[in-house]
């Protein structure tokens, strides 16, 4: 792989932006390489680094079907539905305690 120019963080010349800035223009890499990247030093550890795209290259996003949207809906489902009591918390289910509040501090729910 052939060495990327990296240029300080807020001098990246125009025409490159990063995935999230391509996302917010409504396009998205479509699989072309990275043509540069930004640094931001930091005290004490690495720089934080962004990785840039050309705008040019980049393609439009696809649009969402709708098969894709039921299989996200389901899935967002899932996370908030509670594997102990089987109803929607109404939240995702934080993964450190597998099962929603309610299940997972009984004692507390009750003194409330």
């Amino acid at each position: 792989m052939a060495a990327v120019p990296v240029y300080r963080w807020h001098l990246a010349p125009d025409g490159l932006a990063t995935r999230r800035q391509l996302r917010a223009r409504g396009l998205r890499p479509g699989g072309q390489d990275v043509v540069a990247q930004l640094e931001r030093p930091r005290r004490r550890r690495g720089p934080l680094v962004a990785y840039l795209y050309s705008i040019e290259q980049a393609k439009p996003v696809r649009p969402m079907t709708p098969a894709k949207r039921a299989a996200l809906a389901k899935a967002n489902a899932a996370r908030r539905t509670c594997p102990e009591c089987q109803r929607d918390a109404g939240y995702v289910i934080p993964p450190s305690l597998g099962m929603c509040a309610t299940c997972a501090f009984p004692d507390e729910q009750r003194a409330a």
